[in-house]
């Protein structure tokens, strides 16, 4: 068994349940920081483990294969030995990337030539390089490479697209079903929802992949611009034709807000760089709303950043720490993410608890509104 639910709630579409993997079991709903090369921006591995509690991690396949490389991953025994990191973790199968990033790409049945955002070097991702890539790094969960389109986006496009997104899919599957792990640790494979914000789109590829009957499923191609109440009109729309028995996982979402009410819809498994991106720029995200610490009225301030939720930032002062951002120091940095990512995992630990008790629905609309403040 994969997937477990365990509970729902009766008022909206959350639900709680557990991920199994080789390395650890994951509770969902779940947020997974993001460890882009392996790393996690400025915070230790012991950090994600004691302090944040993360139970999983993404890192992604295409900044990975450009750096270090697929070589020395192979060679140090997959990254989790690479990084000594011990828990599960999901690559994102680096097509985002490919389309976001690259320069000069050309899209073909093949796959995608693009040259490298690093030396402009010219590669070649394929469905099947990118499990290969992947079965390398030794990742718990693998994505498939899908094309992410922009938005907004023609719907003749969107529509030629998906048609590649799918038979990339089924390629993907093949290769992943003939090939083996490397680190006698077993791997999961998740098929990616695309069709940019196109109703009709999204529905056909949400029946599509749920009929692979793999292991999850994961939702793409929102949060690229779009107003928020898209995004939760498609995720309603395909939660309720995706598979109730998998986890599902929307990629790239969000805010606080997001997640919670993308939770209420029925979405297992979140990242987002905004926790520590935003952290290092100086926004904290609190039980009671926002806090941009570089504003004055923080200057003589001496209470702790959040002392409500325990968390290792409640050992330093709003003074403090707005000292250490203005300033440009490294540890100003560091005790921002660390207090975001505790943050984001207190309020899916929260929303587990509350699925559970069956007031949900009540307790999502009391902490948004808070969450939402401007301190």
């Amino acid at each position: 068994m994969f997937f477990k639910l365990l509970s729902t709630s009766s008022k909206t579409n959350a639900r709680c349940g557990k991920i199994f993997t080789d390395r650890g079991t994951i509770s969902t709903p779940i947020f997974m920081p993001v460890g882009t090369l392996g790393s996690v921006k400025g915070v230790h591995q012991h950090e994600l483990k004691n302090e944040i509690k993360s139970q999983i991690i993404l890192s992604n396949t295409y900044h990975l294969y450009l750096r270090p490389g697929t070589d020395i991953l192979k060679k140090a025994g997959g990254l989790h030995k690479f990084i000594n990191w011990d828990k599960p973790i999901l690559t994102d199968s680096g097509g985002y990337q490919v389309f976001s990033l690259s320069n000069n790409v050309k899209i073909l049945e093949k796959g995608v030539n693009f040259n490298s955002h690093i030396d402009g070097s010219k590669h070649l991702f394929t469905p099947e390089s990118v499990i290969h890539t992947q079965r390398k790094i030794g990742s718990d969960i693998c994505m498939v490479l899908d094309e992410c389109v922009k938005y907004p986006c023609e719907y003749n496009y969107a529509k030629e697209s998906l048609g590649l997104t799918h038979r990339w899919l089924d390629r993907s599957i093949e290769e992943f079903n003939i090939s083996e792990s490397l680190y006698k640790k077993k791997q999961f494979l998740f098929p990616i929802v695309q069709g940019s914000t196109f109703k009709e789109l999204r529905i056909k590829s949400a029946e599509y992949i749920s009929k692979k009957n793999l292991s999850g499923n994961a939702i793409g191609g929102l949060s690229v611009g779009e107003p928020k109440d898209v995004i939760y009109e498609n995720v309603d729309l395909v939660c309720n034709i995706l598979p109730r028995d998998k986890p599902r996982y929307l990629m790239g979402v969000g805010t606080p807000e997001n997640i919670l009410e993308c939770i209420s819809l029925g979405v297992d498994m979140f990242d987002c760089v905004m926790p520590t991106r935003n952290g290092r720029n100086g926004m904290l995200f609190t039980k009671n709303g926002t806090i941009n610490i570089k504003n004055k009225k923080w200057e003589k301030d001496f209470s702790p950043i959040d002392n409500e939720l325990g968390l290792l930032s409640s050992s330093y002062s709003k003074s403090y720490l707005r000292h250490l951002i203005i300033n440009k120091e490294m540890l100003g940095s560091q005790i921002a993410s660390i207090h975001n990512l505790s943050f984001y995992t207190w309020l899916v630990k929260e929303a587990r608890k509350h699925i559970v008790s069956d007031d949900f629905h009540l307790w999502k609309t009391k902490i948004i509104n808070r969450v939402n403040n401007k301190l």
